[in-house]
């Protein structure tokens, strides 16, 4: 997949930082507009309906009345002239009807839906005053209702007065509110869009400078990112970065170091056995002779075949995950056990001591580790002299020692032991075996060492001591595994 479909595929930074901001503000202007709106047409209702109720107060001054209350005779003398001076420009109409309280017409018209509703028990104005939405003559109207008392010298009674207007102004100034306001809204959200694009622009130049610095780096530049200006929020990814780097380079330089080792040790014994195939084939020793020479130059190169993969393994199984929890005791005794031949070829007085020990470590490396060392020792270990594998515990530590009765190494020979093809005398050889030792304790974050024991003034053998962090307690221990001292 190419590179300009993942872009495509995945939204930009800037387009996500612009969404996140401008669509919350886009949303919160739309419902501020629309309450706003709301707001304005309650604002002309009340506005508009002040003007309907001194209209119906403008008729009821035209009343009249003639005897009282059933008796009552309602005169009203109300020129339709009286409600010009309430019609706003010409744009809506007024249309009034003044009826009894049992529906009868006085005056006005007479087409006017009879008024069948209720005073509200809180009018909100000082007067018996009801205001509702009608249709009148297809038209939407709006009605004011007012109960007025009519007195006169010669009687009293209550007439109901409605006065019903057209919504054309309060309709045409909601929307030329409407059409302001929106014109001011689109205003603040281009401001703010604007001021948003800067802002992103200016906050992501660091992430651009950064990607230019990657992309003209050479080919192989695994050197760490410098960044000093970078804002805080992009340090841990330079950090992270930085890590993934540091890792990086590591692997290569194992991963060349590997290939130059493994070019460089097996190029010598395939030599050898090309020379003695050739040898063989020209007759020039017996074959009994030419095979077990071959066959013995075929371990060789095997062995050292293993130990290189052996070695590359540990680096792999470094770069992985937590590992699990294995029981090192347990790995030691089986160790112990699978070599017990060799123990036994060479007549050795074995005897091992372990507490129970659970390291955080791959059961690969830990069979790896008891496994060349015990071998180390059992190969080195004078013939019927006595052999001990100790492994105890602290409160963070497990130490594991190995004790042979060899003639022991200098100092210097110790060290360079643990080196990768380290020349050393016939007890080291020329293997992978304490290498492979020292990268697995390395990688689990412990020690290794090798010491000559010393009794007064005169060696007595070679302590290999191995040092490392015991895993965390945890529920799973199951039943502890007693100390114990077992002849091979």
């Amino acid at each position: 997949m190419s590179a300009a479909t993942d872009s495509g595929r995945h939204p930009s930074l800037r387009r996500r930082l612009l969404l996140g901001i401008l669509l919350p503000v886009v949303l919160f202007i739309g419902f501020n507009t629309y309450s706003l709106y709301q707001q304005t047409l309650a604002s002309l209702n009340t506005a508009y309906d002040r003007t309907l109720l001194a209209s119906a107060k403008s008729i009821s001054e035209q009343l009249d009345v003639r005897g009282y209350d059933e008796a009552a005779e309602l005169r009203a003398t109300v020129p339709y002239s009286a409600l010009e001076a309430f019609e706003a420009d010409n744009q809506s109409q007024m249309f009034y009807r003044v009826s009894t309280l049992q529906g009868d017409l006085v005056s006005g018209f007479a087409e006017l839906p009879v008024w069948r509703g209720q005073i509200p028990a809180r009018p909100p104005y000082a007067a018996l005053v009801d205001f509702y939405d009608d249709r009148f003559r297809e038209r939407d109207v709006r009605v004011a209702v007012l109960l007025q008392p009519v007195a006169s010298s010669e009687g009293r009674t209550m007439a109901v007065i409605q006065v019903a207007e057209t919504l054309e102004v309060r309709e045409t100034l909601a929307l030329q509110i409407l059409r302001n306001t929106l014109l001011r809204q689109a205003l603040l959200v281009a401001v703010i869009a604007l001021t948003v694009v800067l802002v992103v622009q200016r906050a992501i130049h660091p992430v651009r400078q950064l990607s230019l610095q990657l992309q003209g780096r050479r080919e192989g530049d695994l050197s760490p990112i410098a960044a000093p200006s970078t804002p805080r929020e992009l340090q841990p990814l330079i950090d992270a970065t930085n890590e993934v780097m540091q890792r990086l380079r590591h692997l290569l330089r194992h991963q060349k170091r590997f290939v130059r080792d493994a070019s460089h040790q097996l190029r010598t014994p395939l030599a050898v056995l090309k020379t003695q195939v050739q040898s063989a084939l020209r007759g020039d020793v017996e074959p009994q002779q030419a095979l077990h020479e071959i066959s013995d130059t075929v371990d060789r190169a095997t062995q050292l075949a293993n130990q290189m993969l052996a070695l590359a393994k540990v680096e792999q199984l470094r770069q992985q995950s937590t590992p699990p929890t294995t029981r090192l005791d347990e790995m030691l005794r089986t160790v112990a056990l699978e070599i017990s031949p060799l123990i036994a070829q060479r007549d050795l007085d074995f005897g091992i001591h372990t507490e129970p020990a659970r390291v955080q470590a791959h059961e690969w490396m830990l069979r790896e580790l008891s496994r060349n060392l015990l071998h180390n020792a059992v190969r080195h270990a004078p013939q019927g002299s006595e052999l001990t594998v100790d492994l105890r515990t602290d409160s963070h530590h497990v130490a594991l020692t190995i004790s042979d009765h060899g003639p022991g190494i200098d100092d210097e020979l110790a060290t360079r032991l643990f080196q990768p093809f380290s020349a050393g005398d016939v007890r080291a050889g020329s293997g992978l075996g304490l290498a492979i030792c020292h990268e697995i304790v390395q990688a689990l974050g412990g020690s290794i060492a090798l010491t000559n024991r010393m009794v007064g003034s005169r060696l007595t053998g070679l302590d290999a001591v191995v040092r490392l962090p015991l895993a965390a307690p945890s529920a799973d221990m199951g039943n502890p595994v007693h100390a114990a001292q077992s002849p091979a």
